[in-house]
């Protein structure tokens, strides 16, 4: 309307508040806490340092290209100097463009956040507000007026991208981890994104152990992440003999402390577990830690360290393998839900991953006895890599139905919820279209259920999982991922038995995986070959 636009230009306008210091900028930094040769902005590099670089490897550093006036960081060497000295100089770099920024008055359009994807729950909201042929994206206020500081920017938290190390006040958050031996290092630092676990071994003995600060709670907890502080979620005590308790009261910080020849509350584990935003901020993190005791004749001890990450507003799901499948890890699976009112393509997005616990494609679980009938619900993981048969024996009687028998062995060979799709990657997210495929259901034969033993009757005796995978990606670090999954049903036909009489067979279960990322080997069927040449000229006039 024409008052806003008189309102709007009334309002002073002035250059954009620089989103990034370029002065703290620096692009060719990759080593923690370490000087990289001819970095001229690395913060870690000394002026000797800086006496022994031959050139500036980023010569210049600015901020969005795309304003039309911003701040750069220029950086450069005085070689005539003895020794050789760094320059650095913050200039103003006008933008030559016609069409550049003058001001940034869209703050959300600095930073992508993911759109909220729809489930059953805001699907009619969503539509609500979406589902016109016009919609507003305007903010709720604009601020022209770029000069003045919002006191709480001075509070936001830092926006992390994947495997940078997570900051802390002093220096980054530990991860302890074994280096050259198998002996405790604290520089290794712990990567935004990275899930990792590690053991290690520390040297203690029981008369220094209140003054060895890497077996202390304190040691793990007392530097914040920035505006977050570590807060303690749970502890464990463990005893001598391996028992473990866990304590009510998780507040109160336990420090070592000599004990009738005993040196109590030794941190032997700590788990960390960080909650972040889309936008890779960090709201929470939480420490979970194992306490334990030593005695004179210890020398040592073995020490456990985790970090876990989880996103807000979203229920932790395991990964597979980040991107590709690791061999030896489960498969990822799930279920679309039925009945919601939307779109094939909006159902994908609302995949559920609840095939069970822990959303994991599974195979009938022997057992000692063999029994089938006994080894209902009981259940293994398919692991990917790994080829796995399992079974077991039914003991059938003249007094049982055929239509029972058959639903009874079909629970049995898939399970009580057997999944309709299987993760392509490791950590392949529900909201993913692309990333998730279908299982193909195939039978042996045509399946004719009867009521009873009258004639004959049909009933599933195995089922044999395919997994069809190949190489992804670079051929230095290949990722595993799956492109095919066929589950086959095989049928048997079972004929009256005569009254008094038992008859027992095999139920099996069989998982394969086959690479078809690499040649068939014989006696396998392989894909038919065509020996033919194109002409030489096939391709002209492009190489």
């Amino acid at each position: 309307p024409p008052e806003t636009r008189a309102a709007a230009s009334a309002r002073p306008r002035s250059g954009p508040a620089p989103v990034t210091d370029v002065a703290r900028l620096c692009v060719c930094d990759l080593l923690v806490a370490q000087c990289d040769v001819n970095c001229c902005c690395d913060p870690d590099c000394s002026a000797a340092d800086f006496s022994l670089f031959t050139t500036c490897s980023v010569p210049i550093v600015t901020g969005d290209s795309r304003l039309c006036s911003q701040k750069a960081a220029i950086y450069s060497l005085d070689v005539k100097a003895n020794p050789p000295e760094r320059i650095f100089q913050l200039i103003d770099h006008v933008n030559p463009s016609v069409f550049c920024i003058h001001a940034t008055n869209y703050k959300q359009a600095l930073s992508f956040s993911s759109p909220e994807m729809p489930t059953a729950e805001n699907f009619d909201q969503l539509l609500k507000e979406f589902g016109s042929a016009s919609f507003s994206a305007e903010p709720d206020s604009w601020n022209m007026n770029t000069d003045a500081q919002n006191p709480s920017d001075a509070n936001d938290t830092y926006r992390y991208e994947y495997g940078v190390p997570i900051q802390t006040v002093d220096a980054f958050l530990r991860l302890p981890s074994p280096v050259v031996s198998s002996w405790c290092s604290d520089a290794n630092p712990a990567g935004f994104l990275v899930n990792q676990a590690t053991k290690c071994i520390r040297s203690v003995s029981l008369e220094k152990c209140g003054n060895i600060e890497e077996v202390s709670m304190l040691f793990y907890i007392n530097s914040s992440i920035l505006a977050v502080n570590i807060t303690v979620r749970s502890i464990v005590v463990q005893s001598l003999n391996g028992m473990r308790t866990l304590l009510n009261g998780s507040d109160v910080l336990r420090l070592p402390t000599i004990l009738d020849e005993l040196c109590v509350n030794i941190v032997l584990g700590v788990s960390y577990h960080i909650t972040y935003t889309d936008a890779g901020e960090i709201t929470e993190a939480a420490a979970a830690f194992v306490l334990g005791a030593i005695n004179k004749e210890a020398l040592s001890i073995q020490q456990s360290f985790e970090i876990s990450f989880t996103q807000v507003n979203t229920k932790p799901v395991p990964l597979s393998g980040n991107p590709g499948y690791v061999v030896g890890l489960p498969l990822r699976a799930g279920f679309r839900p039925q009945g919601y009112p939307c779109p094939v393509e909006i159902l994908f997005a609302a995949l559920i991953l609840n095939t069970n616990k822990y959303s994991q494609l599974t195979i009938l679980q022997s057992t000692s006895n063999q029994d089938c009938l006994a080894a209902q619900g009981a259940r293994t993981p398919i692991l990917f890599g790994y080829n796995m048969i399992s079974g077991c024996k039914l003991r059938i009687t003249a007094a049982m139905k055929c239509q029972p028998l058959t639903q009874t062995l079909l629970d049995l060979l898939k399970g009580q919820s057997f999944p309709e799709y299987v993760a392509s990657f490791g950590n392949s997210q529900a909201q993913d279209v692309l990333n998730w495929v279908p299982i193909t259901h195939l039978h042996t034969s045509e399946q004719r259920i009867y009521n009873t033993f009258q004639s004959s009757c049909q009933i599933p005796v195995s089922l044999e999982i395919e997994v069809k995978w190949t190489k992804y990606g670079s051929l230095v670090n290949p990722q595993a991922r799956i492109v095919n999954v066929t589950a086959m049903i095989t049928t048997t036909t079972l004929k009256q038995l005569p009254s008094g009489r038992e008859r027992t067979i095999p139920i099996t279960s069989s998982v394969v995986f086959t690479d078809i990322s690499s040649p068939a080997e014989p006696g396998y069927k392989a894909w038919p070959t065509i020996n033919a040449k194109l002409p030489f000229d096939f391709f002209f006039p492009f190489v």
